[in-house]
C-alpha cells in the first residue's frame, strides 16, 4: 500500500519521564519498520535524541497533584492550544498519546473529530478508578495499546480496537537478577541481610511514608542489629527531604544511593531492588519493578486527608473498584504480598509484614516462581507491535 503524503508525520505527547522513555521506545520501532517519520509534539530528552521536533519540553505538563495542576492550569491551556491548532491546520497521519490522560484524551478526542487517527499507549487505570471514563476513551482513541494482559478484555468488551503490547520493564530487567554481584558493586558486607526501603519519589510521598518506614527499620535493627538498609533516591531534592526525616530517627548500616551513583543507564532503585532480600516499598510502578526483580515486598500508601478528599471527589470512589493496589497483586489476582494502607501502615505492622519477607525462605522461593511466571508474561516486542498498529493506521491514513 503506498504512503500519503502525511504518512510520515507523526504527533506524540508525553509529559512525564516514564512515558518519554517508552515514546522513545515507540519512536526506534517506527524507524525500524523502514518508514521515514518524523515525530513532533511534546516530549522530553529521551525522544529527543530519537529525533522528536519538540515543539514544548515534557515538563510543560508535570504536575505533581491536584494544587499543582490548578496553579499551572494557564500555562497548561496555552500549551494544549498550541499544539492542538497545529494539528488541526496541518493534521498529522497519526496522533500517539503516552499516558497522561488528563492532557492527551481532550486532545484525542478533538483530533479523532477531526478525522486523525489517534493512538493512546498506557490505558488509564479505570479498571481500579473511574471506570466510567471509558466512554471518553470511545470517543477520542482510534486503538489502545495497553500494558497489562487483562485490559485487553476490557477495551474489547467495550468495542474499543486494543493490543496487549507487554510492559518494556520487562525487557530492561533480568528474568535472573544477580543479588551477589549487586551487593558487590555496592560494598555490602558478605552474609548480611538487606532490605531495599523505597518511600515515593514524590514530595508528598516521602513526607508521609519515610518517618513510617524509619521507625519500622529500628524496629527491625532491633531484632537483626547487622541489618544492611538501601534507600535509592530519585533526586537530590528527595536525598535532601529524607536527609532531614532520617536525623530525627538514626539508623545504623543505612546507605543512601542517587542516580548519578549508579550503574550508567541503570536506576538506583534497581541497584537497590537487585541487592536486597526484601523491599519495603510505596505503591506505584516501584512494585512492579520489585516483582520483576523477584524480591519479597511489602507495599505501603498513605493519603493525607485532603487528598483523599479530593480523590474520592474526582473519582466518585471512597476506595478502588479492585481489593488491591499493588501491581503485582492485581497482575496475580491475589494478595501475594502484604499491602498495608492508610491507618493499617503503623511502624509496628510494617515491621513485622517486612520481618517475614526477609526470613522466610520458602515465602521468597514461592514468590520468584510466580514473578518470574508474571516476568514471562509481559515480555513482548512492545516497540515493534506498538509500531506496527501506528504505521498500519499512518497507511490507511494515507
Amino acid at each position: 500500500m503506498t504512503l500519503g503524503p502525511n504518512a510520515g508525520r507523526i504527533g506524540m505527547v508525553a509529559g512525564e519521564p516514564s512515558g518519554d522513555l517508552l515514546a522513545s521506545r515507540i519512536m526506534r520501532g517506527l524507524q525500524d519498520g523502514m518508514l521515514d517519520v518524523q515525530c513532533e509534539g511534546i516530549g522530553g530528552p529521551a525522544m529527543q535524541q530519537q529525533g522528536l521536533q519538540c515543539w514544548h519540553p515534557m515538563h510543560a505538563l508535570t504536575v505533581f497533584g491536584y494544587v499543582d495542576a490548578l496553579k499551572r492550569l494557564p500555562s497548561l491551556l496555552r500549551t494544549y492550544g498550541d499544539v492542538k491548532s497545529r494539528w488541526l491546520r496541518q493534521p498529522p497521519s497519526v496522533f500517539v498519546g503516552i499516558d497522561a490522560p488528563d492532557f492527551n484524551l481532550r486532545l484525542e478526542q478533538q483530533l479523532k473529530a477531526a478525522g486523525v487517527p489517534t493512538v493512546h499507549f498506557v490505558g488509564p487505570s479505570i479498571w481500579a478508578w473511574r471506570y466510567e471514563r471509558i466512554h471518553t476513551i470511545r470517543k477520542a482513541v482510534s486503538h489502545m495499546l495497553v500494558l497489562f494482559p487483562f485490559e485487553t478484555a476490557i477495551y474489547e468488551k467495550e468495542g474499543i480496537p486494543v493490543t496487549y503490547v507487554g510492559h518494556p520493564l520487562a525487557q530492561d530487567i533480568p528474568m535472573q537478577p544477580d543479588r551477589e554481584g549487586a551487593r558487590t558493586r555496592l560494598g555490602l558486607p558478605a552474609g548480611a541481610r538487606v532490605l531495599a526501603v523505597l518511600p515515593g519519589s514524590r514530595r508528598s510521598e516521602v513526607a508521609l511514608l519515610a518517618p513510617r518506614f524509619l521507625s519500622a527499620v529500628q524496629i527491625l535493627q532491633a531484632q537483626d542489629p547487622d541489618l544492611q538498609i538501601l534507600v535509592p533516591m530519585v533526586n537530590a531534592q528527595r536525598r535532601e527531604q529524607f536527609a532531614q526525616l532520617l536525623a530525627q530517627t538514626p539508623i545504623r548500616n543505612l546507605h543512601m544511593l542517587q542516580q548519578q551513583d549508579s550503574e550508567a543507564g541503570h536506576p538506583a532503585a534497581w541497584q537497590a531492588m537487585e541487592a536486597a532480600d526484601a523491599v519495603l516499598v510505596a505503591s506505584g510502578t516501584a512494585t512492579l519493578e520489585t516483582a520483576l526483580f523477584k524480591r519479597p515486598m511489602v507495599i505501603s500508601y498513605v493519603l493525607s486527608p485532603l487528598m483523599r478528599r479530593l480523590m474520592a471527589w474526582k473519582s466518585g470512589q471512597e476506595k478502588p473498584l479492585l481489593p488491591w493496589v499493588g501491581l503485582p497483586n492485581v497482575l496475580l489476582n491475589d494478595f501475594a504480598v502484604p499491602e498495608l494502607l492508610q491507618e493499617d501502615a503503623t511502624p509496628e505492622n510494617l515491621a513485622e509484614a517486612t520481618w517475614t519477607a526477609l526470613t522466610d525462605p520458602a515465602l521468597a522461593q514461592d514468590l520468584y516462581q510466580r514473578f518470574s511466571a508474571l516476568h514471562a508474561s509481559l515480555l513482548r516486542d512492545t516497540p515493534g507491535l506498538a509500531a506496527e498498529v501506528i504505521l498500519k493506521l499512518a497507511r490507511h491514513a494515507g
